[in-house]
């Protein structure tokens, strides 16, 4: 899962990105509101992190521009406990959510995950498709009931696969939800992982679209 972080407060950002990652999550950062919002619009993401209080561009502006433009990823506010004023201002521009400072690390992910399953139309925090269940709050996968060793890379590639079943992933797309914005991409290595999963889950658990990408439909 990807996600994009706005915050301009440097030691909080750090905090949120570390925890972000050590849960399997991909983040791109950025410290004000002009670069967040042209990240927003032109990368992929599953949700984001928007502190309101951002340089340059405030974080209403800049959630209300995406909405404009037609972003809909879903969007966590962060707010100065207390104003309860922006926190309105916030969700009438079209946030998902909000998450008061100062907060535990812990909620932040609890809530970023049930925003992406909420967007993808999922209720459960745990996602079964044939003899696979993922968990999505640990992270762990399983096949028949047994533990299934992952990468890092190898588990986000499962989660975009499962969160969206009937979806012909693109390898751009997918590549996408792994590497991050400054990171080197290669969409040719999504055949590599692709490989490495069918290994581990079956050769037919995953199906080749010629032309198109990936999918777990059988349709």
């Amino acid at each position: 899962m990807k996600v994009l972080l706005v915050e301009d407060e440097l030691p909080l950002a750090q905090q949120v990105q570390s925890e972000l990652h050590a849960e399997g999550f991909t983040v791109d950062h950025s410290v004000n509101g002009e670069d967040g919002h042209f990240l927003g619009a032109n990368e992929r993401y599953d949700a984001i992190v928007l502190d309101l209080g951002l340089p340059i561009m405030d974080g209403v502006s800049v959630l209300r521009a995406w909405r404009e433009d037609g972003i809909t990823t879903p969007v966590l506010i962060l707010t100065a406990r207390g104003s309860w004023q922006d926190r309105v201002d916030g969700l009438n521009a079209g946030g998902d959510d909000y998450l008061a400072k100062p907060f535990h690390m812990e909620e932040l992910v609890a809530r970023m995950r049930a925003l992406i399953r909420r967007s993808a139309g999922v209720a459960a925090a745990t996602l079964n498709h044939d003899e696979v269940t993922l968990n999505l709050q640990t992270g762990r996968a399983y096949l028949s009931k047994q533990p299934l060793p992952l990468t890092a890379h190898e588990l986000k590639l499962l989660t975009a696969l499962m969160l969206r079943p009937e979806k012909v992933h693109s390898k751009e797309e997918l590549s996408e939800k792994i590497y991050g914005y400054h990171d080197e991409r290669d969409s040719n290595t999504m055949e590599v992982f692709i490989a490495r999963l069918r290994q581990k889950l079956g050769s037919s658990f995953i199906r080749t679209i010629r032309g198109r990408g990936y999918t777990l439909s059988g349709q």
